[in-house]
């Protein structure tokens, strides 16, 4: 169900969706509709941490067509289609199948570089914790909004994951050139806890825990390749946290 928070702003499910217009005022039924129709959307994108839709709709008062643009942005990845037509919604909607597809292929790509993974690696080696977890914990500290506590309970994957991250950064050279020079694995790492803290509560069922943590490091890689300022505020912010609530 869609809940507007704001003017132009309106959630589905997990995704966040903001609406802008130009030259044009639509209703608030049409910008419902638009929204009920980016459900099928929102569901394919909520695996994902972080999730944002930016609808822009214009309209030329010569021609009398509007043209609606819509940008999704997903961690390290902006995907972006745009379609026209005299009818608001029909522009809409084809631009939202378009964007779907480009996901898709997002999503087929994503695959492809997991599936190369495990062909290098010989074998499927699933990322498992150094010693038990508690899932209870983990729970309660993503329900509580508690990332020290959640830290600490997820604290024995570190070690596999600074491993996994290691060899993942390889693929990336821009990643990778600037590793030791304000960067450091650990970084990516704490980046990976901090997305599966946000994402814990709408984790894929029947997905194994250290599965689910091992796709959400490329999403993580991606992002210090394009926003390494950004990232690092955001790990370095959480640590400070961490040290502020002492040990657990």
């Amino acid at each position: 169900m869609a809940n507007m928070t704001a003017a132009g702003h309106l959630v589905r499910h997990k995704l966040q969706v903001h609406f802008d217009t130009h030259e044009c005022r639509p209703t608030e039924d049409e910008i419902n509709g638009m929204a009920d129709d980016a459900d099928s959307l929102a569901r394919q994108v909520g695996n994902f941490p972080v999730a944002e839709l930016r609808v822009l709709i214009e309209q030329n008062t010569r021609s009398n067509e509007f043209t609606t643009k819509l940008t999704l942005i997903l961690p390290g990845e902006t995907l972006v289609t745009s379609d026209h037509d005299r009818v608001m919604h029909a522009a809409f909607e084809r631009a939202l199948g378009s964007l779907e597809d480009a996901l898709k292929a997002y999503k087929d790509r994503l695959n492809q570089v997991e599936a190369r993974r495990k062909a290098e690696n010989g074998k499927i080696q699933e990322l498992t914790p150094g010693t038990p977890i508690e899932p209870a914990a983990l729970d309660a500290a993503a329900a509580a909004g508690d990332y020290p506590a959640f830290r600490a309970a997820v604290a024995a994957y570190e070690d596999p994951l600074r491993l996994r991250v290691g060899r993942w950064v390889e693929r990336y050279p821009a990643v990778q050139a600037k590793m030791g020079r304000g960067l450091d694995t650990i970084d990516i790492v704490e980046a990976v806890f901090l997305d599966a803290f946000e994402g814990h509560p709408t984790r894929p069922p029947g997905v194994r825990y250290g599965e689910w943590l091992e796709g959400l490091i490329d999403p993580a890689v991606r992002a210090f390749e394009h926003h390494p300022d950004e990232e690092l505020e955001n790990v370095n912010m959480a640590r400070s946290a961490c040290a502020a609530a002492g040990p657990g």
